[in-house]
């Protein structure tokens, strides 16, 4: 398999090209988290599988997550996936687009390379775009419990859903602990 790793403040992925003969269209999703174990695998917070064509915008791109699904969007993983563009010579200084599971959004590179700007879209708080389950609303500042505490809530999306847990103090063991419990919340369809 050949692949390049890039990171993007902290993240790092995997980029495959679909182009280079020795890949296949489809990744499976066991595929994926062998791949993407730190263990065991290369180690990523996930595979961006592009560039692949688009009959609306100049590329299209799948992005994985380490545990197999496909993401919806990824702001560092799109950066990353348009500075691996930028390296291949396949964009230079003017605009383009890139069409993922969430929506097309507009990039342009910057400065050289040294900078991507990615326009991810409007965020929505609204309960039918995340989505989160319930009466239609804006999701801001509501219960959920995980195990044996209650979180104040907000839902978001600009194209993935997003969970913001309201916290004044913060810790890896904290994420660790409550964030598994929180991904399979019933709301979060």
């Amino acid at each position: 398999m050949k692949f390049t790793k890039y990171h993007a403040l902290g993240n790092d992925y995997l980029v495959i090209d679909p182009r280079n003969k020795n890949e296949t269209a489809t990744l499976k999703p066991e595929q994926i988290k062998t791949i993407c174990d730190r263990h065991f695998g290369i180690g990523s917070d996930g595979i961006l599988f592009g560039p692949q064509p688009s009959s609306q915008a100049s590329f299209s791109l799948r992005i994985f997550n380490p545990d197999g699904s496909e993401a919806e969007k990824s702001g560092n993983g799109l950066r990353i996936f348009c500075r691996y563009l930028w390296d291949c010579k396949l964009v230079g200084d003017e605009p383009f687009s890139v069409e993922t599971k969430g929506g097309i959004v507009q990039a342009k590179i910057l400065n050289t390379g040294t900078f991507v700007r990615v326009e991810m879209g409007k965020m929505s708080f609204r309960s039918e775009d995340i989505p989160v389950a319930g009466r239609p609303r804006e999701v801001l500042r509501e219960q959920i419990t995980a195990g044996d505490r209650t979180f104040q809530f907000c839902g978001a999306t600009i194209g993935n859903p997003h969970c913001v847990i309201l916290l004044d103090d913060i810790s890896p063991s904290l994420a660790k602990q409550y964030g598994p419990l929180l991904y399979y919340e019933t709301r979060y369809p």
